[in-house]
């Protein structure tokens, strides 16, 4: 940092300093002004005269109030004008007491709104002219009274153009700021979702396949012993499961590598391509699913697919974890109009069927899916027993939309 920044943030750290500093100023020009006389018998010459102790006294005590300026720009003002008006009224010749007016009319400019620059400046110049035109021993278009004119004039207008210039500076600064503030939000926004969203999917994944695990392993322990080929076959459902399992969450911890990692897994996203498949596995762990759908072949946006894909995953974890061993459960999927309805079904008994009910994620995960694309989930228990799942999935996706809107960058 320079001498001239270090000097600029002292005094700006100590105005009260800044303030007696030009005070002293103000007082010295002053002075040497009173010390000098423009005009003579011969003309325009300059030559060298003393001011009356009266002259002395007023500008002693202009300069003394241009200290409080800051605390009290009006008061200050208003004393240092009335200053300037008894020396205009009394001096012979007259001591230039209204160069603390002008620096004191500055003050209440820069620091007020224009309304009240314009009022305070049109009165201080018109009283301050008018006893130098009226008062003074000078004729009333002697050039010094042109002069006080021209400098409270002056005066009045730089402290506007000041503040003005003050109110734009803090408009840019606080603009970038929001602007700033918009960015972090936006990021932390952004990053809050994207959390939210592999949660979801390791979620659906681990609770899926767990489960599978689960009731086939508790089959493999119930035959073991009487029926050992069943068993086996129980076994080698445990392995794909767990084999599944181990190839989605690879997938899905993929997504948090960085630049510089290994390449993450190619494998698409899972999709109603893979409806029949999922069912399948279900089947294989006891609990009867049946498959009806009337989407006429519609090819769905990858994250329409997935979402449905992973409701339907979730939902009929529920009803093999609640259900029932009993239980059968029904999946369709249903195209109507511009949306995908899904909607999953299962006849377990009573209360102990309602999916959730031991404070578990997956519903809250299936709206959030079903929110992120702008569609709606109803979910509850059936009259008679059971739970039903059913979501509105619309084909054309929020990040479509906002993509394709009008006026909109790409």
């Amino acid at each position: 940092m320079s001498t001239l920044d270090r000097a600029r943030c002292s005094l700006k750290a100590h105005p009260w300093a800044l303030d007696a500093a030009i005070a002293a100023a103000v007082l010295v020009c002053m002075i040497a002004g009173s010390f000098v006389t423009p005009r003579s018998d011969n003309g325009v010459t300059w030559g060298v005269r003393s001011p009356d102790p009266l002259s002395m006294l007023l500008m002693v005590l202009s300069a003394a109030a241009l200290a409080f300026r800051r605390r009290a720009p009006r008061t200050v003002l208003a004393v240092t004008g009335t200053l300037s008006v008894i020396e205009s009224v009394t001096g012979d010749p007259r001591a230039p007491v209204a160069m603390a007016a002008v620096i004191a009319l500055y003050t209440v400019a820069s620091t007020t709104d224009r309304t009240t620059t314009w009022r305070l400046g049109l009165l201080t110049t018109t009283v301050l002219t008018a006893a130098a035109m009226l008062g003074g021993p000078l004729p009333w278009y002697a050039q010094e009274n042109l002069g006080v004119l021209a400098w409270t004039g002056i005066g009045a207008t730089a402290g506007d153009a000041v503040r003005s210039r003050r109110a734009v500076v803090q408009a840019i600064r606080e603009r970038a700021e929001r602007a700033e503030r918009t960015r972090e939000e936006e990021a932390r926004r952004r990053v809050a979702e994207e959390r939210l969203r592999i949660a979801r999917d390791l979620h659906d994944v681990v609770a899926h396949h767990i489960a599978l695990v689960n009731v086939q392993a508790g089959v493999a322990a119930h035959v073991m012993d009487k029926r050992p080929d069943q068993a086996k076959e129980a076994l080698a459902h445990v392995r794909e499961a767990s084999r599944s399992a181990l190839d989605e969450l690879r997938a899905t911890v993929g997504l948090l590598r960085q630049s510089g990692d290994p390449e993450a897994p190619t494998e698409p996203a899972p999709g109603l391509s893979r409806l029949q498949e999922l069912a399948d596995t279900f089947r294989n762990a006891g609990l009867p699913v049946a498959v009806a759908r009337a989407d006429q072949g519609t090819e769905l946006p990858a994250a329409v697919g997935l979402a449905a894909y992973r409701i339907i995953q979730e939902a009929l974890t529920n009803a093999q974890k609640h259900a029932g061993p009993a239980a059968k459960a029904e999946v369709s999927v249903v195209r109507v109009g511009p949306n995908i309805e899904v909607t999953v079904l299962d006849d377990g008994a009573g209360a102990a069927g309602v999916p959730g009910a031991g404070g578990g994620h997956g519903l809250l995960g299936m709206r959030e899916r079903v929110t992120a694309l702008g569609g709606t989930l109803t979910t509850g228990p059936r009259y008679g027993g059971g739970f039903r799942v059913h979501a509105i999935l619309p084909l054309k996706t929020r990040s479509e939309t906002r993509t394709t809107a009008p006026g909109e960058p790409a």
